[in-house]
């Protein structure tokens, strides 16, 4: 049993790491991303290892693998949504006329509507405006980063830092799992350990099981989308691939904006059944071969608590409880299930057996 004083060391000592997450939250995103980037190719580092590769060569393989995918999906796909953002800047106020003067009087007039309760002109007015005082997309970034010094150095800092560190951690990431298998006591090493590989199928599942769901999914709707005519067939679908973390999320965001888009863009409601078509075939790939294949059954966390687990990340760190939320929630889905297993199996919850089974 864990002492009085043990329990109080782990109370301040959990409540100190929180706050020392909160305060150096700015900090920690490369260290984070840097350590997600480890976790998903240490397995490939080890079966590098098993063909008698040294454990540098083994790294430096998957380490350019990552990062030269990383690097490629940055150039091909970055000027492709800076196109398909200009084009929905372009576009918008001229959407936004034809929403204002044909579609709103037709349902208006339908559904008995007041259509002087929808006026768009200030909103088309104030995205003609933003866009041509603008330019590119990608250049307003980087002025806006370059306006600050520190804001520069930061970026470079990050820009440096996830390579470097991943390239560390990967190299001494079994190394690091012993020495902290070295510190768990004695009496509770066997607990914990079976707590740790079940927490690892659980974050293996879903870094790298729903992470490539999400880029398949992203694939799927994109491509689907530019062959029935969608301009934004690469925004919106790769926009619903990656929210489909959360169960059916991704595809009601992407299904929506689909929908929307080609609406304004046709403006014809029976173009709008090739969109149910790819959405439809992305759910039944997503359901009968990429979630069992890639993810299967192990992650057990409940969509709402998905929803909650991000937000709360949200609230709490920003981008940096965002990024951890997910892994968190599902180690403390594991804990959880520890914890209903010893309950079941304790005197609180079956106090007296002897008396139920004589009473039946």
């Amino acid at each position: 049993m864990i002492s009085d004083s043990q329990k109080w060391m782990i109370l301040i000592s959990s409540s100190l790491l929180l706050l020392l997450i909160y305060l150096l939250a700015p900090v920690l995103t490369p260290f984070i991303m840097a350590a997600f980037l480890a976790y998903l190719g240490d397995p490939l580092v080890d079966r590098l290892e098993a063909y008698k590769l040294s454990r540098t060569l083994a790294v430096s393989i998957v380490f350019s693998i990552i990062f030269l995918v990383l690097i490629l999906v940055l150039v091909l796909l970055m000027p492709m949504l800076e196109s398909q953002l200009s084009y929905l800047f372009k576009s918008l106020p001229a959407h936004l006329t034809w929403v204002q003067q044909e579609l709103l009087p037709s349902l208006a007039a339908r559904f008995n509507l007041n259509p002087e309760a929808f006026n768009l002109d200030a909103m088309r007015e104030s995205i003609s405006q933003q866009w041509s005082a603008g330019g590119s997309i990608v250049l307003k970034v980087f002025q806006s980063i370059s306006n600050s010094s520190i804001a520069i150095m930061l970026w470079l800092a990050n820009l440096v830092l996830v390579p470097v560190v991943t390239f560390y951690l990967l190299r001494d990431w079994d190394l690091l799992v012993a020495r902290i298998h070295e510190l768990l006591p004695r009496s509770k090493e066997p607990v914990i350990k079976k707590l740790a590989m079940e927490s690892d199928l659980v974050l293996a599942a879903f870094l790298r099981g729903q992470f490539m769901v999400m880029i398949v999914l992203g694939i799927v709707y994109s491509v689907g989308l530019k062959i029935v005519g969608l301009e934004l067939a690469l925004l919106i679908g790769m926009t619903a691939g990656l929210v489909s973390f959360v169960p059916y999320l991704g595809f009601i965001v992407g299904i929506v904006t689909a929908c929307v888009a080609m609406l304004l863009q046709m403006q014809d409601i029976m173009q709008l059944w090739p969109i149910f078509i790819v959405f439809g075939i992305g759910q039944a790939l997503e359901g009968m071969l990429l979630t069992p294949l890639l993810v299967g059954d192990k992650i057990g966390l409940h969509p709402v608590a998905v929803i909650f687990a991000v937000l709360a990340g949200g609230q709490l760190f920003g981008f940096v409880g965002i990024l951890l939320a997910l892994p968190v929630a599902a180690i403390i889905a594991v804990m959880l299930r520890h914890l209903h297993q010893q309950y079941l199996t304790s005197s609180l919850y079956d106090a007296n057996p002897n008396v139920n089974h004589k009473s039946e």
